[in-house]
C-alpha cells in the first residue's frame, strides 16, 4: 500500500531523556499541527531530526529512541553538533534566512556552511530513499531541505514529489546574489509540486528559474528537461476549531478555576475601563520589525499624547536562535529600547510596556488573545503570521481590531484587517488611533467575515488541498489532450514503420535534434547526431527530410556534404542527395529595406537580442535578453510588424524565443506535403518543438505520425520530453530490422 513520507526539519514530536528513559511529547507548532490530517490518515511516515544531536544520545538509548518515535510515526535522521551548527544554524539561518527575508547585509556565504548543508540535505533524501516506494508520495518542508527533492528525484525518477517553503521567495534581485543559485533552484525542481504561501511568492521563483536557468515557464508550469514542474500558492491557515473552542472555554471559568497571568489582566481592566491593551507577539527574529514597533509606539504616544495611561503594550517575544550574533545584538537592542521607553514615560500608576521574553503555555497564549483590544503584528517581512488568524479566531464575540503589516503573507487574506507599512511611523500612529476609536459595530462586521474565511480555509484544508494538487500533477497530466509516446505506443509505431514498403522522416533541427544556443551559428552537430543520421539515411525504402527555419548556408556547411535531404528557411529551399539548394517558392525579399529598420529599432532598445539575416527571410532572436524583458519587446514588435505587414503578403512566426518574418505562402506544411505527393509513402513520420512545425503537424495526411518534442498545446498526435528521448526513438528506427 502506497503512503505518504513527510520531511521536515524538524519531527513533530520532542524528545525527552530523564533518568535513563525517553519521552516523546508531540509538537504543537504550526506545521505539527498543520500536517495532522495528512499525518494521520491511512500509512504515513514522518522523517526529521530529533532536536538532539549525535553526541547527547547514548549508544544504549538509541533503540529506545527509535521505538518512541515509532509510536508517533516518525523517523530521525542522526545529526552531528558540526552538521547542525553548519546546516541549521550556519546555511540555513545564517545565509538562507536572512536573504529571503531581504536583509542581504545579514547574509553570510560560507563555502564551508554550503558544504554542510549539501552533506545533510543528502543525509535526509537518503532517509527518504530507505523508506520510500515507488507509489509513495513524498512532501519536503521548508528552507533547510530545499536540495532534498532532486536528490531524491535522482535515484527515483517516477515518484511523487511535493515540496512546500515556509518562508518569503525573495525577488531576482535579491535570490540571484546567492553564490549557490542554480543549485538550489535546481534542487527545488525535483519536485512536481512546489507550494508558497502567496501569489508573489510564486511570481518571484518563477521569475528566478526563467532569468537564472533559462528554463520555458507558461503560466505556473516550469519545463524543466523531461518533466512538468507545477507551481502554486497554498495560504496556510490555523486550526480555527482549536483557536474558538479554546476562547470560548477560557471565558466559561470562574474566577477561581482562570490563570494567574488572566486574574492580573483582569484586575488592571476593572483598574482602567477605558484603557486599551495591544498585544505584539512574535519570536524574537529582526524579520518581525519589534525594534521598529517600539520605536512607533513611542512616536504614537508623542503623536497622541492623550493615550499616555490609556494604553499599554504587552509583547511576548518568544526566544530564538539565542546562539546567532544577529539575535543576540537584537536582544540587546530590545531590552534597551523597553527599559528607555519605561524610563521615560512610565509614570506611578503606568507602565507603558509590558515585555516578556519567554515562550508561555497555550492557555496563557489564550489569555493574552482575548484579554487585548489590539493585536499589533507588524513584521518587516514575513511568510505568513498565524498569530494575526489565532488573534481572529479567539474573538468569540468579534470584537478586537487587528493591525497587520502588508509585508507579511497572511494580509493578502485579511483585508478586513488595518494594513499598514512596518516603516511608515506616521501611519502606523493614526491606524493606532484609528483602532482604538473605531466603533464596536464596525470591530464586528470585519471581524465576522475574517472568522468565515479563516474557519472555512484551515490548516486542514490547506494540507489537503495540496495533496490533492499533487496527486494530480502526479497522474501527468490530464490538462494534455496529445499523448505522451509511451513504451506501447511507440511499439506500435515501430510495427507500422517495419510492415511499410516506403517511408518518409520529417525531423526539424533545433529544439528536436539538438539544443538551443545563444549563437545560433554554433548550435553545430556533435559526433553522435552524425552517426545517427547516417544509419537513419542509409535505410532502405526510407526518405529522410530535415526541415529547418535555419539558413541554407548553414545546413550547407554542415550537411550537404554528407548529402542529407534538406528543406531549410521553412520551406524556400530543397537539397536532396547532395545536390546545390533550388528554390521551392517563389519568393520576393523587396521588403527587407521596410522591415529591417524596425527590427534594428528592437535590437537597440532590447539588450542581447540581434537580427539573423536569411535569404528571403528575417529573424529577431532575444534568446540573450532578460527573459521577461525580452517577451514584452516580442509582443511590442509583434503588434508592431502585423500592422505594417498587413497588405504585404507576409507572416509573422512567433518561434522558441524567436521572431520571423516571411512570405506568408512558405511554411513547413507545404514543402512537406510537396514532398509526400511525389511517391507512394504508406509511412509518414513528423517531429519537431516549435510553433513553425505545427503547419506540418495540420498538413500531413491523417495517417501520419507527428511528435511533438515538449509539452506546449499542438497539433501532433504524441508527445515527447525531450532531445534526449527524440535521439532513442530515431536510434529505435534504425535498429528495427526491416
Amino acid at each position: 500500500m502506497a503512503k505518504t513520507i513527510i520531511i521536515s526539519n524538524r519531527l513533530p514530536v520532542q524528545l525527552q531523556i530523564d533518568n535513563g528513559s525517553i519521552n516523546a511529547i508531540p509538537s504543537v507548532g504550526g506545521l505539527a499541527t498543520g500536517m495532522k490530517s495528512v499525518h494521520s490518515e491511512g500509512e504515513s511516515l514522518w522523517i526529521g531530526w530529533s532536536g538532539l544531536t549525535e553526541e547527547e544520545i547514548p549508544p544504549e538509548l538509541e533503540g529506545m529512541i527509535d521505538e518512541a518515535l515509532a509510536k508517533h510515526g516518525s523517523s530521525k535522521v542522526k545529526l552531528t553538533t558540526e552538521e547542525v551548527d553548519g546546516f541549521y544554524y550556519g546555511f540555513s539561518n545564517r545565509t538562507i534566512w536572512p536573504l529571503f527575508h531581504y536583509f542581504l547585509e545579514y547574509s553570510e556565504f560560507e563555502l564551508d556552511s554550503w558544504n554542510t548543508y549539501k552533506e545533510v540535505n543528502q543525509k535526509f533524501a537518503d532517509a527518504i530513499l530507505a523508506e520510500a516506494g515507488e507509489d509513495d508520495i513524498i512532501w519536503v518542508h521548508d528552507y533547510q531541505l530545499m536540495l532534498v527533492p532532486q536528490m531524491v528525484r535522482e535515484k527515483r525518477p517516477n515518484i511523487s514529489i511535493g515540496f512546500f517553503l515556509h518562508i518569503p521567495f525573495p525577488s531576482y534581485e535579491i535570490f540571484r546574489t546567492l553564490p549557490w543559485r542554480e543549485e538550489v533552484l535546481l534542487g527545488l525542481l525535483g519536485s512536481d509540486l512546489i507550494g508558497f504561501h502567496t501569489y508573489d511568492y510564486e511570481r518571484h521563483f518563477l521569475s528566478s528559474v526563467r532569468r537564472i536557468l533559462g528554463l520555458e515557464v507558461s503560466f505556473n508550469d516550469i519545463y524543466a528537461d523531461d518533466r512538468v514542474v507545477k507551481v502554486d500558492s497554498f495560504p496556510m491557515g490555523i486550526d480555527y476549531a482549536k483557536f474558538n473552542n479554546a476562547a470560548q472555554q477560557n471565558e466559561s471559568l470562574s474566577n477561581k478555576d482562570q490563570s494567574e497571568l488572566q486574574r492580573r489582566l483582569n484586575k488592571h481592566k476593572e483598574a482602567s475601563p477605558d484603557a486599551k491593551f495591544l498585544l505584539s507577539i512574535d519570536r524574537l527574529d529582526y524579520s518581525k520589525g519589534i525594534a521598529k514597533r517600539l520605536n512607533a509606539y513611542e512616536y504614537f504616544l508623542h503623536k497622541y499624547p492623550q493615550y499616555k495611561e490609556k494604553v499599554r503594550l504587552i509583547i511576548l517575544a518568544v526566544p530564538s536562535r539565542s546562539n546567532v550574533p544577529q539575535y543576540q545584538l537584537l536582544k540587546r537592542e530590545i531590552d534597551e529600547l523597553v527599559g528607555r521607553i519605561n524610563g521615560e514615560l512610565a509614570t506611578v500608576s503606568w507602565t507603558p510596556i509590558w515585555y516578556f521574553y519567554r515562550s508561555l503555555p497555550f492557555d496563557n497564549l489564550i489569555d493574552l488573545y482575548t484579554s487585548c483590544d489590539i493585536a499589533w503584528l507588524t513584521p518587516i517581512r514575513d511568510g505568513m503570521n498565524l498569530v494575526a488568524k489565532e488573534y481572529i479566531a479567539t474573538r468569540t464575540d468579534k470584537t478586537g481590531v487587528l493591525i497587520l503589516s502588508e509585508m507579511a503573507g497572511s494580509a493578502n487574506e485579511m483585508n478586513e484587517s488595518l494594513l499598514i507599512n512596518p516603516n511608515n511611523f506616521e501611519q502606523i500612529a493614526d491606524t493606532i488611533h484609528k483602532a482604538i476609536q473605531m466603533p464596536v459595530k464596525e470591530q464586528k462586521e470585519r471581524n465576522t467575515v475574517l472568522q468565515k474565511r479563516l474557519e472555512r480555509y484551515n490548516v486542514e484544508k490547506w494540507a489537503n488541498d495540496f495533496m490533492r494538487s499533487l496527486t494530480i500533477q502526479s497522474d501527468k497530466d490530464p490538462t494534455y489532450i496529445t499523448r505522451r509516446l509511451s513504451v506501447d505506443l511507440t511499439n506500435t509505431i515501430m510495427t507500422q514503420y517495419r510492415e511499410a514498403e516506403k517511408r518518409l522522416l520529417f525531423i526539424d533541427y533545433d529544439g528536436t535534434l539538438a539544443g538551443f544556443h545563444n549563437d545560433p551559428q554554433k548550435a553545430s552537430p556533435d559526433a553522435a547526431l552524425y552517426e545517427l543520421l547516417d544509419k537513419l539515411t542509409a535505410r532502405a525504402n526510407t526518405d529522410v527530410y530535415l526541415i529547418s527555419g535555419r539558413d541554407k548556408e548553414t545546413f550547407e556547411r554542415w550537411f550537404l556534404k554528407k548529402k542529407y535531404n534538406m528543406i531549410v528557411e521553412h520551406g524556400v529551399w530543397l537539397s536532396e542527395n547532395g545536390s546545390d539548394f533550388t528554390i521551392l517558392e517563389n519568393v520576393k525579399k523587396d521588403w527587407f529595406d521596410k522591415i529591417f529598420p524596425v527590427l534594428e529599432s528592437f535590437v537597440d532598445r532590447t539588450p542581447g537580442s540581434f537580427i539573423e539575416e536569411k535569404n528571403y527571410s528575417l529573424a529577431w532572436h532575444y534568446r540573450n535578453t532578460d527573459p521577461d524583458f525580452g517577451q514584452k519587446r516580442a509582443s511590442e514588435l509583434d503588434a508592431v510588424l502585423r500592422s505594417l505587414i498587413a497588405n504585404d503578403d507576409l507572416s509573422v512566426l512567433n518561434g522558441n524565443k524567436v521572431m520571423e518574418i516571411k512570405s506568408s505562402n512558405v511554411n513547413k506544411g507545404r514543402a512537406a506535403m510537396r514532398i509526400f505527393t511525389q511517391d507512394s509513402y504508406d509511412f509518414v513520420f513528423a517531429i519537431g518543438d516549435d510553433w513553425t512545425d505545427e503547419f506540418m503537424f495540420q498538413e500531413l495526411p491523417e495517417t501520419a505520425v507527428t511528435v511533438k518534442v515538449g509539452r506546449q498545446k499542438t497539433q501532433a498526435k504524441y508527445y515527447l520530453d525531450s532531445i534526449k528521448n527524440v535521439r532513442d526513438l530515431l536510434n529505435r528506427f534504425t535498429e528495427e530490422k526491416v
